[in-house]
């Protein structure tokens, strides 16, 4: 192939991985948008949920990480049995498990979002929405595990569908449920996370009938003409990488969660205008996760079929690519930087706040994408110990320390916690860079 065609291959692989993500990005922030009409408080609240939202799906993302590496090998090596294999083993194992976490959450709602920080004025909202998304997280991760099945063997158009599908979905019923309109009942908060797990709903029927279509390298047919069944071998190779990739996601959440609690603790307003800043933020990240999901399976798939050095090649494009985008988006923040959180707010004090964010960002972001990047190449060849490791250094030690110094110690207020996000950001781009230019990650075997 000539470098055209790798450019080509991996630009077709990555552009419905990559407008997913963002529209998923998108969502989320119309979601914000559409609930700042409840006010500051409504705002915060749904703030409060995110970290233990995200620590309950840690264990289903690292599982479907692992899927998507797995299946991307199984499919350079040409085995198709065992890559079916791997879906109904993942489906399996997580839905056993999520039974168990859903109602672990749901259970203990009220003592867990008064531990990520609630006030009086946040707490009832806070408790109601969590309760609904734990309570409806079951069709999402039906979806996510198939879609990560799909991705792996090449097929990152389905899992864009689905999700883009979704997305439209949850905007349209938050707008008929948290004001009522059209005749529906104005839920405020409550309203907002029913449309979120309806539209996972939607997603997760969508995903399941993709295993039916005839092309699909995954495929219910297949799996029940060879009678397919959970395997314990699978269910170990899933572990091997799973259970790395989800303490490395739980490190993560942990750091995450230090920052959102100090955040929480500088006032509602500080708070709200931190929400948003992340919720921002989130556009960014969605174009390196979606260019993630491309090095993952276009590297993992090299790797399955002994080419070497074609996976370093994907991964180098991968690279070039992200660091255009995150250009582009820098460039973005710095013309409309003044006017991007007058969307959300009228106060000119949260403005103001808004805009100290807007200049972290505008560095952040140009070390952001590409340390996903080098993140999700080292994952599918399975050097999961590694990232791991960075996560511990970088999120839980470096951003924890140099948030709590820079509020609590400089003084800095919701600076303090947009410079540790940046010590954060950068510690991992200069550590993951350098594990991937030194090229050993492409000999390990999984």
């Amino acid at each position: 192939m000539t470098n055209k065609e790798y450019i080509k291959r991996t630009i077709s692989m990555a552009w419905p991985s990559v407008l997913e993500s963002f529209f998923i990005a998108v969502a989320a922030l119309i979601d914000t948008l559409m609930v700042s009409s409840l006010g500051a408080n409504a705002i915060a609240a749904i703030g409060l949920t995110t970290q233990p939202k995200f620590i309950a799906f840690s264990l289903f993302f690292a599982i479907n990480v692992s899927v998507s590496a797995l299946v991307a090998r199984r499919r350079g090596e040409g085995d198709k049995k065992k890559a079916n294999e791997t879906l109904v083993t993942a489906l399996i194992l997580s839905l056993v498990l999520v039974a168990i976490i859903s109602t672990l959450m749901v259970y203990f709602t009220p003592q867990i979002i008064r531990i990520a920080g609630s006030s009086a004025e946040t707490h009832d909202m806070g408790v109601t929405y969590l309760k609904i998304i734990m309570g409806g997280m079951v069709f999402n991760i039906i979806s996510m595990t198939i879609n990560a099945a799909q991705r792996g063997s090449g097929n990152t158009k389905i899992a864009f569908t689905t999700n883009v599908v979704s997305s439209i979905v949850n905007i349209i019923f938050n707008y008929l449920l948290i004001g009522g309109n059209f005749g529906f009942p104005a839920l405020g908060v409550k309203g907002a996370a029913l449309a979120t797990v309806l539209g996972t709903v939607v997603a997760s029927i969508m995903s399941i009938f993709s295993l039916f279509r005839k092309k699909s390298y995954v495929s219910f047919p297949l799996i029940v003409k060879e009678k397919i069944k959970f395997s314990k071998d699978i269910t170990k190779h899933i572990s091997n990488l799973g259970i790395n990739i989800f303490l490395e996601n739980l490190a993560a959440r942990v750091g995450f969660l230090i920052t959102a609690l100090t955040a929480a603790r500088l006032g509602t307003d500080q708070f709200a205008a931190h929400n948003v800043g992340m919720n921002i933020l989130s556009l960014s990240f969605a174009f390196g996760d979606g260019m993630q999901v491309a090095a993952v399976a276009l590297t993992g798939n090299a790797l399955g079929a002994g080419k070497k050095d074609v996976a370093i090649k994907y991964g180098n494009i991968c690279q070039d690519i992200g660091l255009i985008i995150s250009a582009i988006i820098s460039v973005i923040l710095i013309i409309f930087r003044k006017s991007i959180f007058r969307i959300f707010f009228d106060d000119k004090n949260i403005i103001e706040m808004g805009s100290i964010i807007i200049y972290f960002m505008i560095v952040i972001v140009l070390s952001q994408i590409s340390q996903v990047i080098y993140g999700g190449c080292l994952r599918a060849a399975g050097d999961v110990k590694y990232t791991l490791l960075v996560s511990l250094l970088s999120i839980s030690i470096i951003r924890s320390a140099s948030t709590l110094i820079f509020v609590h110690v400089l003084k800095w207020g919701i600076a303090g916690i947009w410079g540790g996000i940046l010590s954060d950001q950068t510690a991992r781009f200069v550590l993951l860079r350098n594990r991937f230019k030194k090229g050993k990650w492409v000999d390990i075997k999984i």
